[in-house]
């Protein structure tokens, strides 16, 4: 309710989804050569293969339904999380036209899974998920449609196992614990979720007030034209004025012009309206609400009116929320369904590898994997890309990093075009400028 009416938790969402997800994380194969004991060289390859194969299976309709890419899918997962505080994805195969891989992604929505009406009794399922005899997560029950569909006929549940007979992953739940034991998510906005809902209110009264403030209208009391019912205007050719001649009220309208009955009198009131409080209060509410969701005020409403200094600090603060987030989301859902990808594209034949289903070490090796994502932006570029120089002259970081950081690119594929750039620039005869200008260049004509 609060995503789909409030403005301000439709904001926060929509900003901390944009920047965590944005367009979608992407995959940077990092194989441990070492470990596996190959050259740097057969990794390259290897790397190579896997980014053009994985490439293949993510930017073709993978879930269910058949109408999102996995990074379209990734948009919609993380926002399921911050929504309901967590998400089930289900792992299916079956095959499809145009993509020689069968995994796809169900998204299942979180109200669906629940404790059966007959094992209520169970102390071993709670919320709907099914515990072992070590107390770890077996499985969960899952409603074939949402409890809150009108549906025909009985709602059945489905048992779906936590890993399947041969180890594969059957199941994600994405969710965070803030207790012990805890096993189901909470919604992001619970904490702010009075404030948010009073803001609104209070916002709607607001508007209300100001527009029925704006309705200004001219009352007029005569004692020589005969009245009979109150803004009965048809003595004095106004027509604009409305007025309900069953009950004998009046309805406000924008310029109106209402005749009163002799002995009535009109008493003009002052709404104030605009509240010169309005802003100021909004602020310091808004304000409490983004230091509990992690996010400065300045980013919750979009609107950087302080120094570069002060956005900058707000920026960088708001970025350890959102890389937070990114590493948790990249940890337990796209590394996750990269794996059982890989595992199919091994069993299938497209990406050779030895020893990948015998032993872990060497399958944890291959998948082992980078996933960039949307860089935080420069409010000052240059600024920024000379740090950026500074870091890695002084072995504080790399150029892959710093690549990614800065834009989000590809440091490799980067150099690649650039050589493919002055190859064609050398073979026409065009001398590309190199110059690095420590301040924005004067283009002004000297005098």
């Amino acid at each position: 309710d609060l995503y789909m009416g409030t403005s301000v938790a439709t904001g926060a969402l929509k900003t901390i989804n944009t920047n965590v997800v944005g367009s979608g994380l992407k995959l940077k194969s990092a194989i441990d050569n070492e470990t596996i004991g190959i050259s740097d060289e057969e990794a390259e390859a290897i790397e190579s293969l896997i980014e053009k194969e994985f490439e293949l299976w993510s930017k073709d309709k993978i879930d269910n339904l058949g109408t999102m890419n996995f990074y379209q899918l990734q948009e919609l997962v993380f926002l399921t999380v911050l929504m309901n505080g967590e998400c089930f994805i289900k792992l299916n195969y079956f095959e499809t036209p145009e993509n020689p891989y069968s995994l796809k992604l169900s998204i299942i929505e979180p109200d669906r899974v629940n404790t059966p009406s007959n094992k209520m009794s169970n102390t071993s399922i709670v919320q709907g998920v099914q515990f072992d005899k070590n107390g770890r997560i077996d499985g969960y029950y899952i409603q074939e449609h949402n409890p809150n569909d009108e549906i025909m006929g009985m709602n059945q549940h489905k048992y779906v196992k936590m890993y399947g007979s041969e180890s594969q992953l059957n199941i994600i739940h994405l969710t965070t614990s803030e207790r012990p034991g805890q096993v189901r998510g909470v919604p992001i906005l619970a904490p702010v979720m009075e404030s948010l809902k009073q803001l609104d209110r209070y916002t709607n009264a607001e508007l209300t007030s100001a527009i029925i403030s704006s309705m200004f209208t001219i009352f007029i009391e005569s004692t020589d034209i005969p009245q009979t019912n109150p803004g009965d205007l048809s003595n004095v050719g106004q027509k604009d004025a409305i007025a309900n001649e069953e009950s004998g009220t009046l309805e406000l309208s924008s310029g109106a012009i209402v005749s009163l009955n002799k002995g009535e009198k009109a008493t003009s009131v002052n709404p104030a309206r605009p509240n010169a409080q309005f802003d100021p209060f909004m602020t310091a509410i808004i304000r409490q609400i983004g230091s509990s969701l992690g996010i400065p005020y300045e980013l919750m409403i979009m609107h950087f009116t302080s120094s570069y200094s002060a956005s900058r600090a707000a920026l960088l603060e708001a970025w350890k929320t959102f890389r937070k987030k990114r590493e948790w989301f990249a940890k337990n859902f796209c590394q996750l369904v990269y794996e059982e990808w890989l595992r199919e594209a091994v069993l299938l034949g497209r990406v050779e590898i030895n020893d990948f289903e015998n032993d872990i070490l060497i399958r944890k090796a291959y998948s082992n994997a980078i996933w960039s994502g949307t860089s935080q932006g420069q409010l000052d570029p240059m600024k920024e890309v000379n740090a950026a120089i500074l870091r890695i002259n002084a072995g504080l970081s790399t150029r892959s990093r710093e690549t990614i950081e800065l834009n989000g690119g590809d440091f490799e594929q980067n150099i690649k075009i650039l050589a493919k750039e002055q190859k064609i620039a050398n073979e026409k005869g065009v001398i590309l400028d190199g110059t690095i200008y420590t301040e924005p260049p004067n283009d002004e004509p000297e005098e």
